[in-house]
């Protein structure tokens, strides 16, 4: 079993259910003790643009801000695609705290390297 756990996540504030669930999901991993990193892909990189997930929520009644800054305050890596983001107009310097650019040759990498779970 891995102990390395990758989530990928492409919906973003359109789909609040799928978005905070792969949030959920990373916490849950972290919690276990796994070597997490999240990635989003398309739309999901808003997920990571200061400010734009604070009133995101699941009908579970998960907060994605609360997710959020568990995973800020475990150093879980926030990956955004460059190109994504970039195609929807975030600058690096507007991702919160803990998230970056990262390409698709690092999700690959990471992919090849880590249990895999996609939303």
């Amino acid at each position: 079993m891995s102990e390395k756990v990758l989530i990928v996540i492409s919906c973003g504030l359109d789909n609040p259910n799928r978005a905070t669930r792969g949030l959920h999901l990373a916490t849950v991993a972290q919690k276990q003790g796994r070597d997490v990193a999240v990635f989003l892909l398309d739309d999901a990189v808003f997920i990571a643009k200061e400010g734009l997930a604070d009133n995101l929520r699941a009908a579970t009644g998960d907060i994605a801000q609360d997710l959020i800054a568990h995973l800020q305050a475990f150093e879980v890596p926030i990956l955004a695609c460059t190109p994504c983001a970039k195609a929807r107009r975030i600058g690096e310097d507007e991702l919160i705290e803990g998230a970056r650019y990262a390409t698709a040759m690092e999700l690959i990498d990471l992919s090849c390297e880590s249990a895999v779970i996609s939303l």
